[in-house]
């Protein structure tokens, strides 16, 4: 079974056509358990995101920031799986026929096998992965077993990334780039910064078409809105999380999650 990157692809495609950036809304998977994670992410879909990174938690996540650790935390006492992970991915794309992704560090996936992982995030209906440990120089066995599952390989890079580096991973990435707007691990910020919007200006430099998504610190309409101006997607993690992690019940979470997206939709539309 082929996967979904060319849904991505045209979803990106379509918001581009509409004269707006993308809203891509990242959750982990089993947080604050598996069914609740899977009801979230459908939620945030049903709020107007266009593309969704399910995050399969780590142990050590080195660009993720206080928020984030603390979900992974609860889902990893959760006991969650990579097959929650896949469930996840399924169940949200089945039920709302939109793009997923995976966002994973490598480790789990070598662990786990290549050819193992990329066949059932296919078969789940996943879109692709965003790798941000993956060096470009070693992911050609990654990256053959992606394109022979139908999924796109996302890189990301960052404003210390040197053009010669940015020009390699746009030549091996697909789907889009995650620029990261700042050095830093993730989190809601005041700014988000002039640095993003030259690092979007330097990777469409390479001369490559794929979309520059922007994340790391955007947290508000208002902040989505400035980087829809420059960017082809605005990506959400931490915002969303925090409106789960402070909310009175999981209902309220909920609730809370599928607001926060139809406030970033009017953003991305440039309604701040």
């Amino acid at each position: 079974m082929s996967g979904n990157i060319r849904l991505l692809n045209d979803t990106l495609a379509a918001a581009r056509a509409e004269g707006r950036s993308a809203l891509i809304a990242y959750l982990p998977a089993g947080f604050p358990t598996v069914d609740g994670g899977i009801e979230a992410v459908k939620a945030v879909f049903d709020g107007g995101a266009d593309v969704v990174e399910v995050g399969l938690p780590h142990s050590d996540p080195v660009l993720d920031g206080p928020v984030i650790q603390t979900a992974d935390d609860i889902a990893l006492r959760g006991g969650v799986k990579i097959a929650d992970v896949m469930r996840t991915v399924r169940e949200a794309h089945e039920a709302t026929g939109k793009p997923v992704l995976v966002m994973t560090y490598w480790n789990p996936i070598d662990r786990y096998g290549v050819e193992r992982f990329t066949a059932e995030l296919a078969e789940a209906g996943g879109a692709g992965c965003i790798l941000p440990d993956l060096p470009v120089q070693e992911s050609a066995l990654w990256r053959e077993h992606a394109e022979k599952h139908g999924l796109a390989t996302v890189f990301v890079v960052a404003p210390s990334s040197k053009d010669e580096r940015l020009a390699r991973i746009t030549a091996a990435g697909s789907g889009f780039v995650y620029a990261a707007s700042l050095m830093g691990v993730t989190g809601t910020r005041e700014s988000v910064g002039s640095q993003a919007q030259d690092l979007v200006r330097r990777t469409r430099g390479t001369g490559m078409e794929l979309p520059v998504c922007v994340g790391l610190g955007v947290s508000d309409r208002a902040q989505a809105a400035e980087v829809a101006g420059f960017a082809d997607g605005v990506i959400v993690g931490s915002a969303f999380v925090k409106r789960m992690l402070d909310a009175p019940d999981h209902a309220s979470g909920i609730a809370a999650v599928r607001e926060l997206a139809g406030e970033l939709a009017k953003g991305v539309r440039g309604q701040a």
